[in-house]
């Protein structure tokens, strides 16, 4: 009996956990779509603009939403191939990159928060229930003796499970669409993308799905 409800504590944290990793990484909070711009699909090329430390990061964010913009049937453009430089840069650089490019439009990208989510699972023990037990006290039960010993002790290995604390950090970003010309935003969408159960690309790969899935129901692109 107790093997049995062992087994299915466990399973049931197994299941827990396949759950847990099927949840998307990004989750969108909110969006925005300029009322003069809903639905004309307005934006029909762009650069793709991420304000990340992390060169590596920023590369790999920018070639695959160009890619995926491609695919819906926008010309798209990354900015590292015409701001190879990191960090900040002037009005008049970012003019003249987006001149070069030759796109109308800009989707920029930026982490503006991140947060750190601490979840705490108790653990479980089921051992054998208050009384005096039964069995021969030199047989396998919980009656008297050795044979009641080494059940009683053995059972409680056989049907803990321990404590869990589960760390996840949270990356908020904000993206927004601009008007090269007049620098108006078009469209803007919050999300937040959990760390941790996924890699790097995967987790980019979701997001850029989500962003331009959006961006097309909302008629921007």
């Amino acid at each position: 009996m107790f093997n049995r409800l062992s087994n299915f504590l466990i399973a049931a944290a197994v299941s827990m956990l396949v759950l847990a990793c099927a949840i998307p990484a990004t989750t969108l909070n909110a969006q925005w779509v300029n009322p003069e711009y809903a639905g004309r699909k307005a934006v029909r090329s762009l650069m793709v603009m991420s304000a990340s430390r992390d060169a590596t990061s920023r590369r790999l964010y920018e070639d695959r939403m160009v890619a995926a913009l491609t695919a819906a049937g926008v010309k798209a453009v990354q900015s590292y191939m015409f701001i190879a430089e990191e960090g900040k840069v002037s009005e008049e650089r970012l003019r003249r990159a987006i001149s070069e490019a030759g796109v109308s439009h800009a989707l920029v990208t930026r982490i503006i928060n991140v947060t750190t989510q601490v979840e705490v699972s108790p653990g479980m023990v089921m051992g054998p229930g208050w009384g005096p037990g039964w069995g021969p006290a030199w047989g396998p039960g919980w009656g008297g003796g050795w044979g009641g010993f080494h059940g009683y002790y053995n059972s409680v290995w056989a049907t803990s499970i321990p404590p869990q604390v589960t760390t996840t950090q949270n990356v908020h970003a904000d993206t927004r669409v601009f008007d090269a010309k007049s620098a108006a935003v078009l469209w803007s969408a919050a999300t937040t993308t959990s760390l941790g159960y996924n890699s790097i690309p995967e987790i980019i790969d979701q997001f850029v799905q989500l962003i331009v899935t959006t961006m097309t129901k909302d008629g921007v692109i």
